[in-house]
């Protein structure tokens, strides 16, 4: 198992004897250690607890990073008890030896003392995803979230708390760059600004990287949800997950972020042709709000599965994906799911004229009015109902619906677009008619008197 290792190079001076005598001890293993992993930048806050064996006057920690992505210049280290009595002098880096810092500290006590350790890593990451599944009359839907965190940081974190930040962070410099100089804060002799007072670091990991990135079946089945709590933190999101996680490097972990049995939704399917073509196109949406059983939290972006509930043996049948962004408290969220088969809509010319015309001085036309009869037919072909809306675009912002045949009910989305919306029952089908009449040359005048 990989692990940093941290050697503690206690110096006593002899009295009288004019020479130093040098204990080399091995650092305890941590205590507690909390991750916190930043989802807009490869960034992770690490702050570990270890408890220190000082003697009284000067000691050496020695502290090695090889083969990790550990920013070194972010190392810092606070000594949790006897703090008027302990002076963390300072970090060095001795010149010509890589991945190796030594700390000075000045311990006005013996024995241990509990200290805590941070610094920034690279190589860690979480992303968000989601299964959603759709009671059979596709009214509610069983919404479940996931997070999956990923180490390849070089580093194993066993028993970890872990804390996942959603929100943009803006930093000057990448925390994997730093990671990989040969010399922290350049090459020695260059003019670079000294290190601020920082904490040490930890040793070599030994051994390549794991390459398998999952968990095995058996191992994600046996593990318990986790509760995972999560509060605002000015424009970011912070969520903390239930009790420790070990994460090796080299691993994934997925980690259940909140189940929701029915959250209500709407099922629409949209033609528009400018927009999909042909095609009719299935959209889901719901609020982030308590009336649809959510809205304490915001909603990491992320990748929403659906399936529908097939029977009354538990099979789920694959219905489509969609991704989605940051979903803030009370906004909404549509889900487009792609092109479908099963509801189809025709557009059909069924007549064209000419009407009104105008003429200039010398007899020329000026203005006219173009009127189109189209047929709209619309069939659903599943065993339920549906909700179908269709979208004409005219090409023009001067136009006129003088009458709709059967169906006269649209709404104007827009200076030159109407909304037809339209309720089919199981296997059923309907068709509509409307007249559009447009204004051309001088008649676009008259339109706006």
């Amino acid at each position: 198992m990989k692990r940093i290792i941290f050697s503690l190079l206690i110096i006593v001076l002899m009295a009288g004897a004019g020479q130093a005598k040098i204990d080399l001890v091995t650092l305890p293993t941590r205590d507690t250690v909390q991750l916190t992993i930043y989802n807009s930048a490869d960034m992770t806050l690490v702050r570990e607890s270890r408890a220190l064996t000082l003697k009284d006057g000067k000691n050496k920690l020695q502290f090695s990073w090889a083969n990790t992505l550990i920013d070194p210049t972010s190392l810092e280290m606070l000594p949790k008890a006897n703090a008027d009595k302990i002076d963390i002098a300072d970090l060095t880096f001795p010149p010509r030896v890589r991945n190796l810092g030594l700390w000075n500290i000045e311990s006005g006590v013996s024995g241990k003392v509990p200290v805590e350790i941070s610094y920034l890593t690279s190589g860690l990451s979480w992303r968000a995803f989601y299964m959603g599944t759709l009671t059979e009359d596709e009214e509610t839907m069983r919404l479940q979230g996931y997070v999956r965190v990923t180490n390849n940081s070089g580093e194993d974190y066993e028993n970890a708390q872990t804390r996942l930040i959603v929100g943009k962070v803006h930093i000057l410099d990448q925390i994997a760059e730093l990671a990989r100089r040969q010399y922290p804060y350049g090459r020695p002799g260059e003019g670079i600004a000294p290190p601020m007072a920082p904490a040490p670091r930890r040793g070599p990991i030994r051994g390549p990287m794991d390459t398998s990135m999952m968990l095995r079946e058996s191992e994600v089945a046996a593990m318990r949800p986790k509760e995972i709590t999560k509060e605002g933190l000015s424009e970011y999101f912070l969520y903390t997950i239930e009790g420790k996680e070990t994460i090796p490097t080299g691993w994934s972990k997925r980690l259940l972020s909140f189940e929701v049995d029915e959250v209500p939704l709407v099922n629409l399917y949209k033609y528009e042709e400018e927009r999909y073509g042909a095609s009719v196109v299935r959209f889901l949406s719901f609020k982030n709000d308590k009336e649809h059983e959510l809205g304490d939290t915001p909603i990491p972006g992320g990748m929403l599965k659906v399936y529908r509930n097939a029977g009354d043996e538990g099979h789920l049948s694959y219905t489509g994906q969609s991704s989605f962004k940051y979903i803030p408290v009370d906004e909404d969220v549509e889900l487009n799911l792609g092109a479908v088969a099963d509801i189809v809509v025709k557009p059909k010319l069924m007549d064209f004229e000419t009407d009104n015309y105008e003429f200039d001085r010398r007899g020329n036309v000026s203005g006219w009015d173009e009127i189109r009869t189209f047929e709209i037919e619309v069939k659903n072909t599943r065993d339920i109902g549906v909700k179908v809306e269709v979208k004409r675009n005219f090409n023009t912002s001067y136009w006129k619906l003088t009458r709709s045949g059967d169906f006269g009910e649209f709404d104007k989305v827009d200076m030159d677009t109407v909304k037809f919306t339209l309720e089919l029952k199981p296997r059923s089908a309907k068709k509509f008619e409307y007249v559009l009449r447009t204004y051309h040359g001088t008649r676009e005048d008259n339109w706006r008197r």
